[in-house]
């Protein structure tokens, strides 16, 4: 565990037992926002594999993952690969730090965090792996993306959901116990500087 998951479930989840939300079904999200021109962006084949590589996982339940958010918007044109930490009694909070990569070669660090609020138990912390979809230009990922209702999708310990600002959609992809995705309502904020405040 890398020292970010590891603050984070420190900070949060010291003194708690709670257990891990579970959750089923695949709430598809809207599709309507597709835009920009995909085929310059990862193939499907190198994704799979790539986050396979790297969460460790399921490898079917993340090709399932994988597949699901290329049907709903194609290729990526940038991907974010990173460990994170959090969790959640009522109010959640969530804290990572990753590389991004773009598909036309721009590499940065990134760092994350988050609040949520809803119906939402439990802590977790690993890695994760994130598509990032209609991105114009790499600097544009430090904004602030909300969650899109209704949009996880959970089979066989991994879990997705999906993140929008405007036309861009960040689909992060988790691996393993503790997963943690609940019912809450929230936004990830990404930053170009290491931030503990969650707002």
């Amino acid at each position: 565990m890398g020292p970010i998951a590891a603050l984070a479930v420190a900070l949060f989840l010291s003194g708690c037992a709670s257990a891990p939300a579970t959750q089923n079904g695949d709430g598809g999200a809207d599709q309507g926002s597709q835009s920009g021109d995909q085929t310059e962006g990862y193939d499907k084949y190198e994704t799979t594999q790539e986050a396979v590589d790297f969460l460790g996982g399921s490898a079917e339940g993340i090709a399932r993952a994988v597949d699901r958010a290329f049907a709903d918007y194609g290729r990526p044109n940038a991907i974010i690969k990173g460990e994170e930490g959090g969790g959640a009694i009522v109010v959640g909070l969530r804290y990572g730090m990753g590389e991004f990569m773009a598909k036309s070669g721009e590499k940065q660090t990134v760092y994350w965090q988050g609040p949520s609020v809803g119906w939402d138990f439990g802590g977790d912390a690993g890695r994760v792996f994130m598509l990032v979809y209609n991105l114009p230009r790499p600097d544009l990922i430090f904004q602030r993306f909300a969650g899109v209702n209704g949009s996880a999708f959970v089979v066989g310990g991994v879990g997705m959901q999906y993140l929008r600002s405007q036309s861009i959609v960040v689909a992060p992809i988790r691996v393993g116990v503790g997963l943690r995705l609940g019912a809450g309502v929230g936004y990830t904020q990404f930053t170009q500087e290491q931030s503990y405040n969650p707002f």
